[in-house]
């Protein structure tokens, strides 16, 4: 992981870098991977597993989108009033420059937010951090798969002793998985799905931000009056 490129502004989209797509996803695969199953071919250094790269989609989404997460944070307080934690980290999240500083767009895709990985997680890949595979149905491939290895955990955890700005990805990735723990990529894939501005993006089109939006929301929730989720479409793919 050697030297940090900058992140480049390309038709004025801000974009990552490889090296800061490479460490995100280090960093989210070592908060979100499981012990390994059985049933998995895994490399004998494996020590986690992220299994579908719908999943590991959804969530390097809300990663690189504050107030979608922001958003989600006030659908589960909503369904769980009595958590007040939900709503404080939302308010830390929209009360800070985070949703500009740190968003990173995607691209809307037939099946919602997609980037291709394959070049973010090559350099993890060649330095022994993570392996992958893929586990092939009848006529396609039905899983990808993302290991963990032990070299990755330990890289994982000296990063923020190298760089303490990543300390900001550390936390957050955690609270990231806590929040949607136990769920699986269809799960993520429909409940991004139910914020209207998501699913009304055109197709290969940039998602747009929602930060005044979660800004009034979140607003409106500590007055008291909570408004209802907008709607979404019905097509949901």
């Amino acid at each position: 992981m050697q030297g940090k490129e900058l992140m480049a502004l390309a038709d004025g989209v801000r974009r990552a870098s490889r090296w800061q797509d490479a460490v995100r996803l280090l960093l989210l695969i070592d908060a979100s991977a499981k012990p390994v199953s059985g049933d998995l071919p895994a490399p004998a250094a494996a020590v986690g597993v992220v299994r579908t790269q719908v999943r590991l989609q959804k969530l390097d989404f809300w990663l690189r989108y504050p107030d979608y997460l922001a958003f989600e944070l006030m659908n589960e307080y909503e369904a769980h009033p009595d958590d007040s934690g939900l709503l404080d980290l939302a308010e830390e999240i929209l009360g800070s420059e985070e949703p500009d500083l740190r968003r990173f767009p995607m691209l809307r895709h037939r099946f919602g937010a997609f980037e291709e990985l394959d070049e973010a997680l090559a350099p993890l890949v060649e330095k022994g951090l993570i392996s992958k595979t893929q586990i092939l149905g009848a006529n396609r491939v039905a899983e990808h798969v993302y290991f963990l290895l032990q070299r990755g955990r330990e890289v994982a955890g000296d990063l923020t002793g190298e760089a303490p700005a990543l300390e900001w990805y550390v936390t957050r990735t955690k609270q990231l998985v806590a929040l949607v723990d136990g769920l699986g990529g269809t799960q993520l894939k429909n409940r991004q799905y139910l914020l209207k501005d998501y699913a009304d993006t055109v197709i290969g089109r940039h998602i747009a931000p929602i930060t005044d939006q979660a800004r009034e929301r979140l607003a409106r929730l500590r007055a008291g009056s909570p408004a209802a989720l907008p709607a979404a479409d019905e097509e949901t793919s």
